[in-house]
């Protein structure tokens, strides 16, 4: 189950190697609702398997996309990346898809960390009613939906992930 309360602080980078090295294997992720125009991100942790709105990057020029992206790398040492794959609700790929995929795959060659696609149908749909029924409206439901939307793919991405394990298990 994910909540959608305030994240918890970044990792500490105070820490040492070893230290720094234990925290990512723990499982922070970071997932994107990507957009031609706004990326959505939210993060997450394996081990509780909460996922959390964090920010609306809200730029169209790569190199500030990509420049926010590993700002919040830095800070957050996620182990995975983890990016939402649009499409219709029959499966078949949505228009942007190709962009989505070409996005994950420049992250896992940018930043070195493993990028999963993640179907996303209906994401933004569950983020806005989310959003709805806490109250958001206007401007600060446009504000709040593409990390919202963010959140959503992560809390699936983590639910397929317990569920993997606890099948193995």
């Amino acid at each position: 189950m994910s909540d959608e309360s305030t994240p918890p602080g970044p990792k500490s980078t105070q820490h040492s190697t070893l230290n720094t090295q234990r925290s990512a294997s723990a499982g922070t992720v970071l997932a994107f609702d990507f957009g031609e125009k706004r990326i959505g991100v939210a993060v997450g942790d394996t081990e509780t398997c909460l996922a959390h709105p964090l920010t609306t990057i809200r730029t169209e020029s790569n190199r500030l996309r990509f420049a926010a992206i590993g700002a919040l790398i830095d800070e957050w040492r996620p182990a995975c990346l983890v990016v939402g794959l649009p499409a219709h609700a029959d499966g078949t790929e949505h228009e942007i898809s190709r962009l989505c995929r070409r996005f994950a795959q420049r992250l896992e060659g940018r930043f070195g960390i493993p990028a999963r696609l993640m179907d996303e149908r209906l994401t933004s749909r569950a983020a806005e009613s989310a959003l709805r029924a806490a109250g958001a409206r206007g401007a600060r439901l446009e504000a709040a939906l593409d990390q919202g939307a963010a959140r959503e793919i992560l809390a699936a991405y983590l639910e397929a992930e317990r569920n993997k394990t606890a099948k193995t298990t």
